[in-house]
């Protein structure tokens, strides 16, 4: 039963691989996750390799062609699969590298060998294989040692396990082409059921691990909905209190809308970190408000809370370097609370947003003859241009500027109080410039 291909345990295996091979594609097309379509592929080519020994006719020819290059095409489906069911880009960084690469020597060779056998012949592709075969033997090896060593869960045991199993296995059957087929007829079985047999087994143990890792994933997913919610109903608690506070509104519709963007999404994770940051910056903000003063070194640590949502907001995110004159002692300089916020947002929202490729802000702090000079400095397309696209008065200051400058000016009683913004575009760099001095008192 063993020795004939066309015997009832072979179409068995080969028909389950079909089966699981049009449920995971079906899957796919429902939620489009990309490990069931790498999965799907790999079951596809496995399943069109075995299909090899019962074709007759041209059909075996056209086999011939494909034998070794239909493997070259499973294994790299394979690899895609092992990346994003164990996640290799976030816990093997350096290691997914060398798959990235495999995967790409395996697209290669899928053509290569199909171009060896129309031009040189079936025998060199056998003599061909020879070479690469035991050359990614090797590397696999070192990737399932890796994989195993590295990545602590039984997830990734279980893979290495199933992947070991039908490897060894695989193996066996094509010691044929070293030993012949005696071997294995005295044994009562055709080389290639080594090859059937490790198929069926890892396919099973695969699925099996694919339903606890879409399980994990949904229940991770749940408690951070459940999370999301809480924070959610926390916010608006906050929300009205902070409206009535002194900071920005702006800013707080901004965020809310970037969070509703989150989850529209289905950005969990974001949104509900998103909104951790948020809150903890609110709670600050609300807790300093209750003065009219603050201190620079307070103003800061709130400022940077503010970065830091405001990078998660912008694409590709932007640099924030601040440079703070050491002689300064920023406990003692009362400023309003949250006065160099509107600055840094315009910068953000008027400037760099606007702006292609590498995006800066730098914040200076600095004693300036008996002042305090802060200076925002950017590198976004520059106050110019930003007003021309936003169709405003050259005149008319930016939202929040002006209102800063108001509180600037009360707090220490119109004494020697300026605010310039100028635009520092040239024809090498672009950006602008918003420098505010105030007394040190």
């Amino acid at each position: 039963m063993l020795l004939d291909f066309h015997s009832e345990i072979y179409s068995w295996i080969r028909g389950g691989l079909f089966v699981l091979f049009v449920y995971h594609l079906l899957i796919f097309f429902q939620n489009r996750s990309k490990l069931y379509l790498y999965y799907s592929l790999y079951l596809l080519a496995l399943t069109i390799y075995l299909l090899s020994h019962i074709a007759t006719g041209k059909v075996s020819e056209f086999y011939n062609y494909i034998n070794f290059s239909i493997q070259f095409l499973a294994y790299a489906a394979y690899v895609l699969f092992a990346r994003e069911l164990l996640d290799t880009r976030s816990h093997l960084i350096k290691w997914d590298r060398y798959f990235v690469i495999e995967t790409k020597v395996l697209l290669i060779l899928f053509p290569t060998f199909i171009l060896i056998q129309f031009l040189l012949g079936y025998e060199f592709q056998i003599k061909a294989f020879t070479l690469v075969a035991p050359l990614l033997t090797i590397f696999t090896l070192i990737s399932y040692y890796v994989v195993y060593t590295r990545i602590k869960d039984n997830f990734s045991s279980y893979f290495v396990a199933g992947s070991l199993i039908y490897l060894l296995l695989a193996n066996i059957s094509f010691l044929e082409i070293f030993i012949g087929t005696e071997f294995f007829t005295d044994l009562g079985v055709q080389p290639m059921f080594f090859v059937y047999l490790g198929a069926m087994l890892q396919c099973i143990i695969f699925s099996i691990i694919i339903g606890f890792t879409i399980k994990r994933i949904e229940q991770k997913s749940k408690n951070a909905e459940v999370r999301l919610a809480i924070k959610l109903k926390e916010m608006e608690e906050l929300k009205m209190t902070a409206l009535q506070s002194q900071m920005n509104p702006h800013f707080l519709f901004n965020s809310l809308n970037s969070i509703n963007n989150f989850v529209l999404k289905s950005e969990v994770e974001k949104a509900s970190d998103f909104i951790t940051k948020f809150s903890k910056l609110i709670r600050v903000i609300l807790n300093s408000s209750s003065s009219p003063t603050s201190s620079l070194t307070d103003e800061l640590s709130i400022l940077a809370l503010y970065v830091k949502l405001e990078q998660m907001r912008v694409t590709g995110g932007f640099k924030y370097i601040v440079n703070v004159e050491k002689n300064l002692n920023l406990d003692k300089i009362k400023v309003p609370p949250m006065f160099l916020q509107p600055f840094i947002e315009n910068a953000i929202w008027h400037g760099i947003m606007k702006k292609e490729g590498e995006k800066t802000i730098n914040l200076t702090i600095k004693e300036d003859k008996g002042n305090v000079l802060c200076i925002v400095l950017d590198n976004g397309i520059g106050i110019n241009k930003a007003k021309e696209l936003s169709h405003m008065s050259q005149k008319r200051k930016f939202f929040g500027a002006e209102a800063t400058e108001n509180r600037i000016r009360m707090l220490y009683q119109n004494k020697d109080v300026h605010i310039v913004t100028k635009d520092i575009s040239s024809n090498t760099t672009t950006g602008t410039q918003v420098s505010i001095k105030f007394p040190l008192l």
